[in-house]
């Protein structure tokens, strides 16, 4: 018997299938800017505000991830202090060059900038900024719904429109895809289908790198035998640049 949560597995199932069968060549081309990046002793930025925070962690950090990733925090554009302030902090100018300007960030370093409407001053402001720096930047974004909003910066742009690389999430307006008896929208899509996004662009690029013959640095989970003695050696190597090992 149909019901919400068959609704919502067929539209994840529809969804996770247009990604990956659309979008192969910016998938691989993803893959090889990591690839390249982590080959040349580059780091991997991540970027969001709100919900889109929780993506910019994904692959921080992470049990089969790669070891040369920061995200770029900070709390007031997080969910855990104010939520709804942090829909206002998002807004306003300065802040992405301000937190930008916290990280040792270089020419030849990647930007992953996660934001579902792509509308916001922050995200755009930064990508603008890291492009100043000489940063490659890669915008996850459901295209759907940032083409059909106004951009909501002074710059007059969305943020696939300024990014080097776009990833869709292909999601819809709203980001809710189940409509119930009431005719409201619930259970959102972006987070389930980014992170599948981020761990196989991080997985081809481990897998490019490697069969170039330059294995990158991988963590392994800590909670398998030899995984503490392992990682300890990644996070004394990467703690300089990576404040929240």
């Amino acid at each position: 018997m149909e019901n919400a949560i068959s609704r919502y597995k067929e539209s994840v199932t529809h969804m996770l299938e247009s990604a990956f069968s659309t979008q192969e060549e910016c998938l691989e081309k993803a893959a090889r800017m990591l690839a390249d990046c982590l080959r040349s002793g580059g780091m991997i930025y991540t970027f969001g505000t709100g919900h889109a925070c929780l993506l910019a962690q994904e692959i921080f950090y992470r049990a089969g991830g790669p070891a040369a990733v920061c995200p770029i925090l900070d709390e007031k554009l997080m969910l855990h202090v104010s939520a709804s302030a942090s829909s206002d902090w998002e807004r306003r100018s300065g802040i992405g060059r301000e937190l930008l300007d916290r990280y040792p960030v270089r020419a030849g370093d990647i930007l992953i900038l996660i934001s579902n409407s792509g509308r916001n001053t922050v995200p755009l402001e930064m990508a603008l900024y890291a492009r100043e720096k000489g940063m490659a930047t890669v915008c996850l974004t459901s295209l759907s719904h940032s083409r059909s909003v106004t951009p909501r910066n002074p710059e007059g742009k969305r943020l696939y429109e300024v990014c080097d690389l776009v990833l869709d999430n292909m999601g819809i307006k709203g980001d809710a895809v189940v409509e119930t008896k009431s005719g409201r929208y619930v259970s959102p899509t972006s987070t389930v289908i980014g992170a599948a996004l981020l761990q196989a662009i991080c997985a081809r690029a481990e897998e490019i790198a490697s069969n170039s013959g330059q294995t990158p640095d991988y963590f392994i989970s800590s909670n398998v035998d030899g995984g503490d003695e392992y990682n300890r050696d990644l996070i004394h190597t990467y703690r300089s640049r990576v404040p929240f090992l």
